[in-house]
């Protein structure tokens, strides 16, 4: 596991080095030193080394973990994303409360409508029914005179 911290920079050209990878001891991880400020901390000595820890990336994994076994139960792998965001934004914002986090979400969402056609993938027209006839009528046309309205 690795973590990543973004320090702030004034110029654009060293934006990779700018970065601090805090990584456990894998191996696969050694050739990151030279791009990127690396520090490794070794789970069979110790967790932490001052700053150079991965506790947050391993807490975020194990609460996503439980909610995918635990909440979701079941995720199609199309979805991944989806349940991936909220995961991420329940735990950015664990140290709000419960009305912050409404307070975001519905932030977040005004003024955002999502019409059926869009979410089913159908995206002529505006989204919305297209035919005038109500239901009784489309169904009455088609038990009584045999056809179906366009």
């Amino acid at each position: 596991m690795f973590a990543v911290t973004v320090c702030k920079r004034k110029s654009k050209k060293k934006s990779l080095k700018a970065l601090s990878l805090y990584t456990d001891a894998l191996r696969s991880y050694s050739g990151l030193a030279q791009e990127y400020i690396h520090k490794v901390i070794d789970h069979a000595e110790c967790y932490a080394k001052g700053h150079v820890h991965t506790n947050g990336l391993e807490n975020f994994w194990s609460l996503l973990k439980r909610g995918i076994k635990g909440t979701y139960v079941s995720i199609e792998p199309f979805h991944l994303f989806r349940y991936l965001d909220e995961q991420s934004f329940r735990f950015n914002e664990r140290k709000d409360n419960d009305a912050g986090r409404f307070v975001k979400v519905v932030a977040g969402i005004l003024g955002k409508g999502l019409r059926y056609a869009k979410l089913i993938g159908k995206m002529e027209g505006d989204g919305l029914p297209q035919k005038a006839e109500s239901w009784w009528t489309e169904t009455w046309l088609l038990n009584h005179l045999g056809f179906e309205t366009d």
